[in-house]
């Protein structure tokens, strides 16, 4: 972690001052965890590159578009960064409407619905984790968008990367549900249902372990598979 005094001034506030201070008695947990994402998101490239290969032709013969789609996300201290999903809707949907998912969305293909439904939109993530841009476990990246609007304690979520899962994604595994008759998808996104999954990833920061990553990894397989 960089030190105080060279974070962004933005999150320089003492609302995330004691949660910097948590995470400083965390070196060793985050090292391992470093250590962790490389050595498992490498190995798990290898091991499911059929997969990628059976899923990237099965999307290109879906619908038109690109196999892999590319969005700007925040991750650490602010820094903008794209991340890789498996496209799971139509080509250009996000000039179509906006930036979340409702449940019953047209702008989901067939081959999406499938992909978003076991999560494995999510394998391309992988090299976002060997760029260091992400990690197994931890606030899921939002848009540029929503995170201006954080409170200054949600900014403490920034002091980590961004991850692929974590407890507030589990909790909310059926998130576009709680946005399919809203009138305003983004002013409910913003208004409710984000400060809601901030209370999860901030407690996830102060109770933050290594081994509590690890059980988290394992309790989204869980869900995923019920």
């Amino acid at each position: 972690m960089k030190k105080w005094n060279e974070l962004p001034k933005d999150i320089q506030c003492n609302e995330v001052k004691k949660y910097y201070d948590l995470l400083q008695t965390q070196k060793g947990s985050l090292l391992c965890k470093r250590i962790f994402d490389i050595l498992a998101a490498g190995v798990l490239l290898v091991l499911v590159s059929p997969v990628l290969l059976v899923l990237g032709i099965w999307i290109k013969l879906d619908s038109a578009g690109p196999v892999i789609f590319q969005q700007v996300r925040i991750t650490t201290y602010g820094k903008e960064f794209k991340i890789f999903k498996f496209r799971t809707m139509v080509n250009n949907a996000d000039r179509m409407g906006t930036q979340v998912t409702t449940k019953g969305d047209a702008r989901v293909t067939a081959a999406g619905k499938f992909l978003r439904k076991s999560r494995l939109d999510e394998l391309p993530q992988l090299f976002n984790i060997l760029k260091g841009e992400m990690t197994f476990v931890g606030t899921r990246p939002e848009v540029p968008k929503y995170v201006k609007h954080y409170t200054a304690e949600m900014k403490a979520t920034l002091l980590l990367p961004a991850g692929v899962t974590s407890r507030a994604s589990i909790e909310y595994k059926d998130e576009e549900r709680l946005l399919e008759n809203a009138k305003d998808a983004d002013e409910v996104y913003i208004n409710q249902v984000l400060p809601e999954k901030m209370k999860y990833n901030l407690q996830a920061i102060e109770e933050f372990s290594f081994l509590g990553d690890i059980k988290t990894m394992f309790d989204t397989v869980f869900a995923v598979l019920k």
